[in-house]
């Protein structure tokens, strides 16, 4: 027998009994990506400031507060000393694995920081191979979805995955805003996408924006965690002071060029005083004119750092980058030959308008609304994406199918992981012949 054909010994002949498999890559959404801060100096030392359990809040500030630079595009740290990085260790996937991969969090099973972990264990166990044909893209999700570091870094993806894999052409499944990044590859680079893509399955993405979570992501933050885990994570006011500087957030505004079957608003209750009396009245904001009202309740908000006082005012600079971004959404293209799956959640209620103050406790100001929280009226959705906005995505899809489950739980969803199989052409009645064959062929390779 010759030792070279035991797979023990990793004989490359035995590869070829492997299923066939085009390669797959995986594109995470907002905050699906390990960020690390990065020191300036010669020894590079980094910390994980996203996301992490313990010490949160503190990393968080220090280390991740930024700032958008108009002249650049790009939205920059105020630690002028550190830069973010995503990690890329394990071909890409532990940046979007895990997203705190700390003993701890593993040991108490944290899902609520498990990004794409359910679905990498399903992949590698129907065949595909980390590095050959298993391919993770992680972003910087504070930026632009078309800003030029995220666009190269995919390219760079891609063409990896399709030289791995033998010049296979690639599957993409993305999450969450991660198919608004996708979006704005192949509409700003429609010949490369045509080249390595051929089939891009889509999750619960914000094709024609979130107006409930992100209209209010502006106005007073967002919580990612919710619950007893919510103490021992980033707080919602500092969340909201990084958004606010973010460009992805910007572009995920509701579309007033999208032909809602009721418009999103902004509704406040307003105290006013006249001829010595005051009166109560509901305001209302749409997609086109809900700018002022950002402006007007956003005119005071600012930070302390470093002893220092920052005034973080609604951004006309990042509004106008992101209107350009809603364009090349809009004319976004599938190439012909690639192949579009749609995944839509459905049946949570899915925040829609929201309203500050009430009837009974009015705004006076509008910049109190900063330090509120909303009331929201609902429609059907995952719970952060409106069902109406996820399925509007403009393509011809080959499938477009709705699943019940919340935003982060379709990437662990047993039917999502059923039409993943399918649409990949994963047959698993060979597969399992393959894997119980595995020391037969070996033998018979000898």
């Amino acid at each position: 027998m010759v030792f070279d054909s035991c797979p023990c010994f990793g004989n490359r002949s035995f590869e070829a009994t492997e299923p066939d498999r085009d390669p797959v890559l995986l594109v995470s959404g907002i905050g699906g990506s390990i960020l690390h801060s990065k020191s300036k100096n010669k020894l590079g030392f980094e910390t994980r400031v996203w996301v992490r359990i313990l010490l949160a809040d503190l990393e968080f500030r220090k280390k991740i507060w930024s700032l958008y630079n108009p002249s650049s595009g790009y939205t920059e740290v105020l630690d002028s000393n550190t830069e973010i990085v995503i990690p890329d260790d394990d071909y890409g996937l532990y940046a979007i694995d895990i997203l705190d991969p700390s003993w701890f969090v593993k040991l108490l099973h944290l899902t609520e920081v498990y990004q794409f972990h359910d679905m990498i264990e399903m992949l590698t166990k129907c065949g595909y191979k980390k590095g050959t044909t298993l391919f993770g893209y992680g972003y910087d999700f504070r930026q632009s979805n078309r800003i030029d570091k995220s666009m190269k870094g995919l390219n760079a993806k891609l063409e990896t995955a399709y030289k791995s894999a033998g010049n296979r052409k690639v599957n993409v499944i993305s999450h969450s805003m991660g198919g608004l990044l996708v979006s704005c590859f192949m509409s700003l680079h429609k010949d490369v996408f045509s080249q390595f893509v051929n089939k891009w399955i889509c999750i619960a993405c914000p094709f024609q924006g979130a107006p409930g979570c992100i209209n209010d992501s502006l106005l007073t933050g967002l919580q990612f965690v919710e619950g007893l885990e919510s103490y021992f994570f980033v707080k919602r006011w500092t969340m909201h002071q990084l958004l606010v500087e973010c460009p992805s957030i910007y572009e995920m505004l509701a579309n007033p060029d999208f032909n809602w079957e009721k418009n999103p608003q902004i509704q406040v209750w307003r105290k006013e005083t006249n001829d010595g009396g005051t009166s109560v009245k509901l305001e209302s904001y749409g997609p086109l004119d809900s700018t002022m009202f950002f402006e007007e309740a956003l005119k005071n908000n600012e930070l302390s750092y470093n002893g220092n006082t920052i005034a973080l005012p609604f951004n006309f600079s990042i509004l106008k980058w992101a209107v350009s971004t809603r364009k090349i959404l809009n004319e976004a293209q599938l190439p012909k030959g690639v192949s579009f799956y749609n995944i839509v959640g459905t049946s949570f209620d899915t925040p829609f308008d929201v309203c500050y103050g009430s009837e009974t406790s009015p705004v006076g100001d509008l910049s109190e609304v900063c330090h509120s929280l909303p009331q929201y009226s609902y429609v059907d959705g995952d719970g952060t994406v409106p069902t109406e906005s996820a399925k509007a995505d403009g393509f011809m899809a080959t499938e477009r199918v709705e699943i019940n489950a919340t935003h982060r739980e379709l990437l662990r969803d047993n039917s999502v992981f059923e039409l993943i199989k399918k649409w990949l052409e994963i047959d698993e009645n060979r597969f399992k012949r393959w894997k119980t064959s595995r020391v037969a062929d070996a033998v018979l390779l000898s």
